[in-house]
């Protein structure tokens, strides 16, 4: 896995330190999602799906499961 230094905190996470968020970073071919709890374990997506789950969770259209 690449050391990535460009991390960003999500805007509500209210800024302090210590406070648990969603930290995003982009390499030139993935977005890379990790929470700052665990910073060692990350997400890697693409940007399409990465766009559908925020549309997703913006609108509450989660497909519905049997």
């Amino acid at each position: 896995m690449a050391t990535l230094d460009n991390w960003q905190k999500s805007s509500y996470s209210g800024g302090g330190e210590g406070n648990a968020c969603v930290e995003l970073a982009a390499s030139p071919t993935a977005i890379h999602l990790r929470e700052s709890d665990t910073p060692t374990t990350e997400l890697t997506t693409t940007p399409t799906p990465l766009t559908h789950l925020l549309q997703a969770i913006r609108t509450g259209t989660f497909p519905q499961h049997p």
